[in-house]
């Protein structure tokens, strides 16, 4: 029986080899390079030429000034990138949900998932014309409205948000998608019954929805 199964499975583990490699290349191999962590690592020696220093790299590190703000920075900026990236995307996807124009659903969807196709230098570029502290549509707006301009690039108390903002506002159409995939997964009937148990649009997002997302939630 065993011998079988293994047969009939055979053709889908080969299918599976080719990603295998490109996973085996391209992920794990290069991984080798944490080596370079420990080296004093000269390019022209290259890896095996370079010398061993065991920790000296990390405690360099650890020892230059404001390396507490650096750490701190890091850990800040990472936690609202995770918030905002979970967010808004599944915000976004319940109420695409609720649309019931196809027209309308699918250009929102194809609007919001765009960015995700741009380069990081394009969408700098972008930003940098919205953002502009002399010729940015925001600042102009600011300067209409008698408000002065605001270097948003360039602030230390704006850059932290516009970089989570900009990070969301490329990647969210993603994750809205995939999460709009999960919606679609889950059993009408539990929707009927929630109606018949006067849940309203609210409450059938909070007990139905939202349990119906989570293993997709989870895993992203």
């Amino acid at each position: 029986m065993k011998r079988q199964l293994w047969r009939l499975e055979l053709p889908l583990h080969l299918m599976l080899l080719p990603g295998v490699a490109l996973v085996f290349v391209y992920s794990y191999i290069p991984m080798a390079g944490i080596v370079i962590a420990f080296q004093k690592f000269v390019p022209v020696k290259g890896v095996a030429g370079s010398d061993w220093i065991g920790l000296g790299n990390f405690d360099y590190v650890l020892n230059m000034p404001n390396i507490d703000q650096v750490l701190w920075n890091t850990v800040y900026i990472a936690g609202m990138k995770i918030v905002a990236g979970l967010v808004v995307p599944i915000g976004i996807a319940i109420l695409l949900n609720e649309v019931r124009n196809v027209l309308i659903k699918r250009g929102v969807q194809t609007l919001i998932y765009l960015p995700h196709f741009l380069s990081w230098i394009i969408l700098g570029g972008i930003l940098i014309d919205i953002l502009s502290p002399s010729q940015g549509i925001v600042n102009r707006l600011l300067a209409a409205l008698g408000m002065e301009s605001v270097f948003f690039l360039g602030s230390n108390d704006w850059f932290p948000y516009v970089l989570v903002a900009s990070d969301v506002w490329k990647e969210f159409g993603f994750s809205t998608i995939v999460y709009l995939a999960a919606i679609t997964s889950i059993n009408p009937t539990l929707y009927e019954a929630a109606i018949m148990d006067g849940a309203g649009h609210v409450r059938q997002a909070r007990h139905v929805t939202l349990p119906g997302m989570l293993p997709v939630i989870v895993l992203l």
